[in-house]
């Protein structure tokens, strides 16, 4: 049976144990509402993927509680270190997603059988809440069917999309309500998507690229 929570009456101990469980959540974050599950169960990414009607070929980005879980996930190359560290340090918690090489027991699935993950910290409390919940791990795609219009705010979740995962959270709006931006730093510094941070932010900071 499906739960809806608001962010007066979150049980969060309960949240934990059904995301345990394989169950899907709708949570917002700081830019848009996003669907996720539990990295640890393979099924459950497949879930995420149906859910969406999205291709197994785009992968799923992981959402963070804390720096400290990076380097569980992935690996930081001594080359771009410090680049990555300047990037942390001035968009993290915020709306930028760094790709880099992922450890072996990632799942391939999530990952659309690439060797790179996408990862990033929101500024917001209750998806670090939710994340944490998750282990600190929780892999995310927007909360919306392919193709269709990505949800800012609880009340543009598609009533679709809500009845195909297990648990809901309505909060309110994102602050941000714009997707993040995505640099791949596994290598030479590439913008793949531009969003919620500009370039020309990113270039004060590790220069140009």
């Amino acid at each position: 049976m499906k739960k809806i929570y608001n962010l007066e009456n979150i049980d969060l101990l309960a949240i934990e144990k059904s995301l345990k469980d394989g169950k899907l959540i709708v949570y917002p974050t700081d830019t848009v509402y996003g669907v996720g599950g539990v990295i640890s169960s393979e099924e459950t990414i497949k879930n995420i993927y149906r859910a969406k009607e999205r291709s197994f070929k785009s992968p799923l980005i992981v959402l963070v509680s804390d720096i400290d879980k990076i380097e569980e996930i992935a690996y930081i190359e001594d080359k771009n270190r410090e680049a990555i560290d300047k990037l942390i340090k001035n968009f993290w918690p915020g709306g930028l997603t760094i790709i880099l090489k992922k450890r072996e027991w990632v799942p391939d699935i999530m990952t659309a059988e690439g060797d790179t993950v996408g990862i990033r910290m929101p500024d917001l409390d209750i998806a670090l809440k939710i994340i944490k919940a998750a282990g600190g791990l929780l892999p995310t795609t927007s909360a919306n069917i392919s193709g269709e219009k990505t949800p800012r705010a609880y009340e543009e979740l598609s009533e679709v999309f809500k009845n195909r995962v297990d648990l809901l959270i309505d909060g309110g709006r994102s602050p941000l309500g714009t997707e993040s931006t995505i640099i791949d730093m596994s290598d030479k510094p590439k913008i793949l998507r531009l969003g919620a941070i500009s370039i020309e932010d990113i270039e004060k900071v590790i220069g140009k690229i």
